[in-house]
């Protein structure tokens, strides 16, 4: 399949040294037998029109949805033209510009910084899935979405993230909060990172959940079988919206 991976943010510092960049995660976390091809968003980069390529993955971002960045209101834009043209997959930042774009809202977690590994209920059992009630995975956010699209449905949550996961019924559309890209290891490095941001007590528990088992994998298993109905091109949508200020 051809994906697009759009970039809309790098790792911190040397972190993508040691690491990979952002569309590298994707990369990984997929596998082989897809065809990729990456756009940095954040410099402005994105396909000529949404029919180009069979899906598109949404990375995550040290940006907020409502930060004042030239490239935010494009990239809104581009996805409510991709909506039923082609599988979009929003990761964190992504998750959270779809539920923009698409009608919902987005705002700071009240309860502060989500990192860690987090574990979510799984809501809603798709076609996509297993059958595991709960997924633990790595999370790193601030703001979250608090308010849903219309068409959307929540399909896994949590305490700290009730809108953790979602699913639309009107077009081929998934997104997590979580970062089942990450490994272990660069979610340490990132934490690491961020000490002075990050209070001491909640840095602590964050590292030391990392070293339990996660579900990154399978929800990479989740993310491909949900992608693989995407094996043509859907038809081109028949009216462009304009590029605007996302509310």
């Amino acid at each position: 399949m051809d994906i697009a991976i759009l970039e809309t943010g790098r790792p911190p510092g040397d972190l993508a040294t040691h690491h990979g960049g952002y569309d590298a995660m994707v990369r990984r976390l997929l596998g082989d037998g897809h065809a990729y091809r990456s756009f940095a968003v954040y410099d402005g980069k994105l396909p000529a029109t949404p029919t180009d390529f069979s899906a598109y993955v949404i990375t995550g971002s040290s940006a907020g949805v409502h930060d004042d960045l030239p490239w935010i209101a494009p990239l809104a834009t581009f996805l409510q033209n991709a909506r039923g043209v082609a599988h979009l997959v929003g990761i964190c930042f992504g998750h959270q510009i779809m539920a923009q774009a698409f009608g919902g809202a987005v705002a700071k977690a009240e309860r502060g910084w989500g990192i860690g590994l987090h574990e979510y209920e799984v809501l809603s059992r798709e076609p996509w899935m297993d059958d595991a009630a709960s997924i633990a995975v790595p999370a790193s956010h601030q703001d979250q979405v608090t308010a849903l699209p219309p068409g959307a449905r929540v399909i896994a949550s949590s305490g700290f993230t009730p809108f953790a996961a979602l699913a639309y019924d009107d077009y081929p559309a998934i997104s997590f909060q979580c970062h089942p890209e990450f490994d272990p290891a660069f979610a340490i490095d990132l934490i690491n990172g961020r000490e002075a941001e990050i209070g001491g007590p909640t840095r602590r528990q964050a590292l030391d959940s990392l070293g339990r088992p996660n579900d990154t994998a399978r929800l990479g298993r989740w993310i491909n079988d949900f992608l693989a109905p995407a094996t043509k091109r859907a038809s081109p949508a028949t009216t462009l919206v304009e590029a605007a200020p996302i509310r």
